[in-house]
């Protein structure tokens, strides 16, 4: 962050400034550098961000963040330390993240949407973008009102480039975000059945995305999937330039699509500039329109064909239990993708899971997919059918939720102990100690409330089998 006084952060965020009687807020000495809402994140010149959860109320931490190091505290009342008292904390931090943006007037603002991938598309986008300047982009999935606004405030006036990632569980939150953040670059990746539950049909959850593109500027430019049908439409949307990705007919393509043992792609990078080669790194073909993606944010900032696709070709995974594939000494091979689930991310990683298995044999371990409303028994029967048509040949449901993968397997195919259900991660864990030979394959997957890292974890600690 910009070295900012807590005077001029409390007229920023419309705040009271009190317990201040031992510290000059004008002095620069005393001046904010840092912003976190976890004490455990506090580092000298921090501004702690004090928030009351149903859990957790921020404030009762506020002298431990001081001690720390924090320089003062953003709450909605006194406390113990100096503090930004303000009506509305997370309201206060966005408008504080506004201010800071305002600020960074040499800093290209690319922001990330979509129903699947946006946290992959956004790594590779950071990787490429690194290669040209000072980028800032958040650990992990950092998409919300709260994380969205951290990232915009570990920024500085040296940042060339800062890359976000903008999540939506009903319309107006990206509106929202896109107002913490006014975006120069928006991508939007595709739009699929993910909190169709909340949103209640594809065409609502294309609409909320939409808003990404509305909130560009006409100087400003739109990176759109060219295969998504949903993702074409909003075109109509932006006055911004659009600079579109894609299998087919695109700017940005990629051609002789290939993979090798471990289903990482190969493909020929294809820019109105010209072409070179691209060895992915990260593991699955549905990380190729996120690499695509990531190819035409940076070839409309200027970068190169050639340095484009070396940067992909070196890009390496950055954010934990997304299709991280490890070997154990035994020779077990676990597929922890364990961070989230939709069905498009499930089918195409049972589809890398046949991939990297080859003959040896595969075990799926799954679990529910959440938010999918009234279609979530047909998502998850169509799972189950899918596990059975790709020749899986071992399925571990986990969960009461995603039982009807379970019954659609059988229903598919002649399956007796091919398929097992179980009520929760213990259950799944006692037949793969029975039942699992090192010379297999496991991929773990379900939304990230079923837990099933868990799963992962006990595989690779090497106490199983």
């Amino acid at each position: 962050m910009i070295r900012t006084s807590l005077a001029v952060i409390a007229a920023a965020v419309d705040g009271r400034l009190v317990n201040v009687a031992e510290v000059n807020v004008a002095d620069p000495a005393s001046a904010v550098t840092h912003v976190c809402s976890d004490t455990r994140d506090v580092t000298p010149g921090s501004l702690f961000v004090a928030l009351a959860g149903t859990r957790v109320d921020g404030h009762d931490f506020a002298a431990a963040a001081v001690r720390a190091g924090a320089v003062a505290v953003l709450g909605s009342r006194p406390t113990d330390a100096p503090t930004i008292v303000v009506p509305d904390v997370l309201l206060a931090h966005g408008q504080l993240a506004r201010f800071h943006a305002d600020r960074l007037t040499e800093t290209t603002v690319i922001a990330v949407t979509g129903s699947v991938g946006k946290t992959t598309a956004k790594d590779l986008i950071a990787a490429v973008l690194e290669t040209d300047g000072p980028t800032i982009s958040p650990p992990g999935s950092f998409n919300n009102e709260l994380g969205l606004p951290l990232t915009v405030l570990s920024a500085d006036d040296t940042t060339r480039y800062l890359v976000l990632e903008m999540g939506a569980r009903g319309l107006g939150h990206i509106d929202y975000l896109c107002s913490v953040a006014p975006p120069d670059v928006g991508v939007e990746l595709a739009v699929g059945t993910a909190h169709v539950s909340e949103f209640g049909s594809r065409s609502a959850i294309a609409d909320a995305k939409a808003e990404l593109v509305r909130a560009l500027p006409a100087s400003g430019t739109a990176v759109l999937n060219a295969d998504d049908p949903l993702v074409r439409s909003m075109a109509a949307e932006t006055a911004a330039a659009i600079t579109w990705f894609g299998l087919g007919e695109a700017q940005i393509q990629a051609e002789d699509v290939t993979s090798d043992h471990l289903d990482r792609a190969r493909f020929i990078l294809r820019t109105p500039d010209g072409s070179a080669p691209v060895s992915l790194q990260l593991v699955g073909g549905h990380a190729v329109p996120n690499a695509l993606a990531a190819a035409a944010v940076a070839w409309s900032v200027g970068i190169g064909t050639r340095a484009i696709a070396a940067a992909l070709s070196a890009a390496t995974p950055r954010s934990k239990w997304r299709m991280e594939v490890t070997e154990r000494s035994d020779g077990l091979i676990v597929i922890n993708d364990a961070y989230n689930a939709s069905p498009e991310a499930v089918k195409a990683a049972l589809k890398s899971l046949k991939q990297i298995a080859g003959d040896r044999r595969s075990w799926a371990v799954l679990g529910e997919m959440r938010e999918l409303g009234e279609s979530s028994v047909a998502e998850h029967d169509a799972i189950g059918r899918l596990v059975v048509r790709l020749d899986v040949q071992r399925l571990v449901v986990v969960g009461e939720g995603a039982r009807p993968m379970h019954l659609a397997a059988g229903l598919e195919g002649s399956w007796g102990r091919e398929s097992m259900f179980v009520a929760d991660v213990a259950g799944a864990m006692a037949i793969l100690r029975d039942e699992l030979r090192p010379d297999d394959v496991v991929l773990v997957k379900a939304s990230r409330a079923a837990g099933l890292e868990v799963v992962a974890a006990e595989l690779l600690s090497g106490d199983v089998t």
